[in-house]
């Protein structure tokens, strides 16, 4: 079991249109009440009392994360995740409202962050978790290491509703949440050597062979990322898929930009910072092997 067949909104690569699908699946109808298009006698009713054609939904959260935060600013290519619609609790809505216009940030590619600036400390060191799920994990991590700061990225709405919620709750100061592209992210909105960590938990692994290219890690993927880590720092994916397990690692050695912390060049244990997710658990109590990659980057 892949845990994005249980939460296969959990990778962030994108914030496809879909993702307005999900906050109008979960949206109340607000479309205005219909004007009749003809009087009592049968005429046609004025023009200007005409109902439009297609009444448009007001967004769900008019200051919450945009459904597609870089619009037509940025390329569209092959995508290397799919969202599914799921519907907003009352609690998550509730922590959109009041706390993304504080520790949300929509990815519009229009302008470069500043890390320090958004943490409130320019020496904090800041990794990325690309998909973060509902963020139980993140929140976790957080928790554990207040002493880093997690810019956390995905385009799940109800996930980064819980996460707000979850850091509000556990009062945690080092949680930011992206919404949108991750590649936009790491290209057009981070400097180089900006990141003291990277993080890839169970991405869509695209089982199907015609899909593999919309696989995340990837040898461009790797390349760009080692630009946005900092010399020395840890790119750590994990996945529950064997053949995903086997990619990973072997683009991950053939990089030039990033060196194994295994000396036998394998897979390596769970690290003790990384927490162990109700979906996993799910899957090792059917007999699936998870793999951790941990790999440095280079400099």
């Amino acid at each position: 079991m892949s845990e994005k067949s249980e939460n296969p909104a959990r990778h962030a690569a994108s914030a496809a249109p879909a993702a307005e699908d999900a906050l109008a699946a979960a949206a109340p109808a607000s479309e205005p009440t219909a004007q009749p298009i003809s009087d009592a006698a049968g005429e046609p009713a004025p023009a200007e009392t005409r109902a439009p054609a297609r009444a448009r939904r007001e967004p769900m959260f008019p200051d919450g994360p945009a459904p597609d935060p870089a619009g037509s600013h940025h390329e569209r290519r092959i995508r290397s995740f799919q969202p599914r619609r799921s519907r907003v609790t009352t609690g998550q809505g509730e922590a959109l409202r009041r706390l993304w216009p504080v520790w949300g940030l929509d990815i519009d590619g229009l302008s470069r962050i500043d890390l320090g600036e958004l943490f409130g400390d320019p020496k904090l060191p800041v990794v990325l978790e690309i998909g973060f799920g509902m963020g139980e994990a993140t929140a976790e991590m957080a928790a554990a290491d207040p002493g880093t700061g997690i810019l956390a990225c995905d385009v799940h709405t109800p996930g980064q509703g819980n996460l707000l919620a979850l850091a509000e709750r556990k009062g945690l100061k080092n949680v930011r949440v992206a919404n949108g592209d991750a590649i936009i992210l790491l290209r057009e909105m981070l400097a180089p050597d900006a990141l003291a960590g990277m993080r890839v938990y169970f991405p869509d692994p695209w089982p199907k062979k015609r899909h593999h290219k919309r696989r995340l890690i990837q040898p461009e993927f790797l390349a760009l990322a080692a630009t946005r880590l900092a010399p020395g720092a840890l790119l750590h994916c994990a996945t529950d898929w064997e053949p995903y397990a086997e990619q990973m690692l072997e683009v991950l050695t053939a990089s030039s930009d990033f060196e194994n912390t295994q000396a036998d060049g394998g897979f390596a244990p769970r690290p003790d910072f990384r927490p162990l997710t109700r979906f996993e658990g799910q899957g090792l109590d059917k007999g699936h092997a998870v793999r951790d990659l941990l790999f440095r980057r280079r400099g």
